[in-house]
């Protein structure tokens, strides 16, 4: 299949979780809902931004749900405990409304919009439970904007996390993937520890302990334009440990 099909018949939900991302959601939902995806619906899960970007979410899913279709739904939580959270209910959800294939994508703009069709194309023509949106594949790359800390830090992530666990995903912190509902029934979302960012690894990695294949599609990851970013010290420690915690519990197992 190709970039222009719109794949009929293929429910796709596109999980994008919120927290102060008001001056970014207009932008965002133009660009996802204006792809060439029939099937293509957008769950914002807001963890009750005190920006109001709730508010904007249903102003946008009341503007885009015309003439019979849901494109844009929100799921409001009521507190703030970890994007790996928000991504547990946004996309248990989008199992339970029927979505064939889940999508992970930050609000902020840093994942590239057009880059879905191929992953989408990618997933249904290899049948693969996981494509990832990598910055580290040949032909990927990260904003000129990043620092040379920022970077660095980055890719040493991505190989601590691979070494410790053994994994040949080159891209194993990225947030920006497609999964099959398959794939995320056979990890059961419920089991997973992870509140934070390290919900990415922990995630491909049971997947592929699970059996499931995983390709990398390369991206060109941009620096946010508008906001701040969410990662802390607390988030950035809990990366590091949970890698560790996953070696060791599969040791035992």
């Amino acid at each position: 299949m190709t970039g222009n099909d719109r794949y009929p018949g293929v429910p796709v939900t596109i999980v994008m979780p919120t927290y102060n991302e008001a001056a970014n959601l207009p932008r965002m939902a133009e660009l996802v809902l204006g792809l060439p995806i029939d099937g293509l619906h957008l769950k914002i899960v807001d963890d009750s931004s005190p920006d109001g970007t709730g508010r904007i979410a249903e102003e946008l899913a009341e503007k885009y749900n015309w003439d019979g279709r849901r494109r844009m739904s929100v799921l409001h939580r009521t507190e703030k405990d970890g994007l790996g959270r928000a991504y547990v209910a946004g996309m248990t959800a989008a199992l339970d409304e029927g979505a064939a294939y889940v999508i992970q994508m930050d609000a902020d703009g840093s994942h590239p919009v057009e880059a879905v069709p191929r992953m989408l194309g990618t997933a249904v023509a290899s049948g693969v439970g996981l494509v990832v949106g990598s910055r580290y594949v040949e032909g990927g790359s990260l904003d000129e904007e990043w620092g040379k800390h920022r970077v660095l830090l980055s890719r040493f992530a991505n190989r601590y996390a691979r070494t410790v666990l053994g994994t040949k995903i080159r891209d194993i912190t990225a947030g920006f993937n497609l999964w099959s509902a398959a794939t995320l029934r056979d990890v059961d979302l419920a089991t997973l520890d992870s509140a934070g960012y390290s919900f990415q690894v922990e995630l491909k990695f049971k997947a592929v302990r699970a059996g499931h294949s995983a390709v990398e599609i390369p991206i060109r990851f941009e620096e946010r334009t508008e906001g701040v970013s969410k990662m802390n010290l607390s988030t950035q420690i809990e990366s590091a440990l949970v890698p560790l915690r996953l070696r060791m519990r599969n040791r035992r197992g």
